[in-house]
């Protein structure tokens, strides 16, 4: 039987709890049924990411691939949809899926992502190249971005008020004015929803493949405003950071083949969401402490920059 990681199962119960550890209890027997029913054989222990367990796996005749179970979420729901209608143009290829049980038969990658790369430029220009070969007509039935945008003009009046924080009125109108005007009249295009330089692996078919897609209709500029967002930590060593962040900005959507004012928009209102959301809930990567300080010091930076960039 799979031995679930640790790190993993620990998160999932202090973040989903009595539920979580209900299913992290059962994970090892619905991993055991999977691998039967797609004739796979482990190849190597599990590994994780945030939301899910991937297991390298050998199969008979056929090419290596990887089982990932999620925890059920709605946010899970859609990323087979998105890699079925890739069909591994830019993503993973879809081999199987159960719905039911959020699990999906992968095409292997490796294990190297390109936030390991230290060249910027290049980091961004793939990221940008992957979001442009994403960007497809999405079908009916995929989650609609522009739904949101009640709930994301809600939530940051809310937010606004509620919590402490530096951001000023003026960044906070950009944002609202961001949703009202681009948030409701986004275009039925696929894009990954997650675009961050993790999402992306090294491979053997392209030289670069993405992953954890969430599988939304929208503006291929939101995905550009995350990976923007994502990539500001790493921006803080540059001698100018406003020069680095146009920079970002300037490669990415040469890239993509995006706008670039409708990227910097969207990156605006992702740091300033980010800003608002970790002071509620914290990050992945620091839930709270020090380290969740500085992150959200960082948004809030990033916020006021790209206000001043409008």
């Amino acid at each position: 039987m799979i031995g679930i990681p640790e790190a993993f199962a620990r998160g999932t119960i202090e973040r989903e709890g009595e539920v979580g550890a209900t299913w992290i209890a059962e994970l090892p027997v619905i991993v055991t049924e999977l691998l039967g029913r797609w004739g796979c054989v482990p190849d190597g222990g599990a590994a994780h990411g945030g939301v899910g367990v991937v297991v390298p796996v050998r199969r008979h005749g056929a090419a290596d691939a990887v089982l990932k179970v999620s925890f059920p979420h709605p946010g899970n729901v859609h990323e087979p949809d998105a890699f079925a209608v890739w069909g591994g143009r830019g993503a993973v290829r879809l081999y199987e899926r159960d719905d039911a049980r959020f699990a999906m038969l992968l095409e292997r990658v490796r294990a190297s992502d390109l936030g390991e790369v230290e060249d910027e430029d290049e980091v961004v220009r793939v990221a940008g190249l992957i979001s442009r070969r994403l960007a497809v007509p999405a079908p009916p039935g995929l989650p609609r971005l522009r739904e949101r945008a009640g709930a994301w003009e809600e939530s940051l009046r809310r937010d606004a008020e509620e919590l402490a924080h530096p951001l000023s009125r003026r960044v906070i109108d950009v944002a609202v004015a961001t949703v009202r005007e681009l948030g409701g009249t986004q275009p039925d295009v696929l894009i990954h929803g997650d675009l961050h330089a993790r999402n992306i692996l090294r491979a053997d078919r392209e030289p670069w493949l993405a992953v954890d897609p969430k599988g939304y209709a929208g503006d291929p500029a939101y995905d550009g405003g995350n990976l923007l967002k994502t990539r500001a930590p790493a921006l803080l060593g540059a001698d100018d950071l406003r020069r680095a962040v146009d920079r970002t900005l300037d490669v990415f959507t040469e890239a993509a083949e995006i706008d670039r004012e409708r990227t910097r928009r969207w990156a605006q209102l992702h740091a300033v969401q980010a800003a608002f959301w970790g002071r509620r809930h914290g990050f992945r990567r620091a839930r709270s402490g020090p380290q969740r300080d500085v992150l959200t010091e960082i948004m809030d930076s990033l916020a006021q920059l790209l206000t001043d960039r409008s």
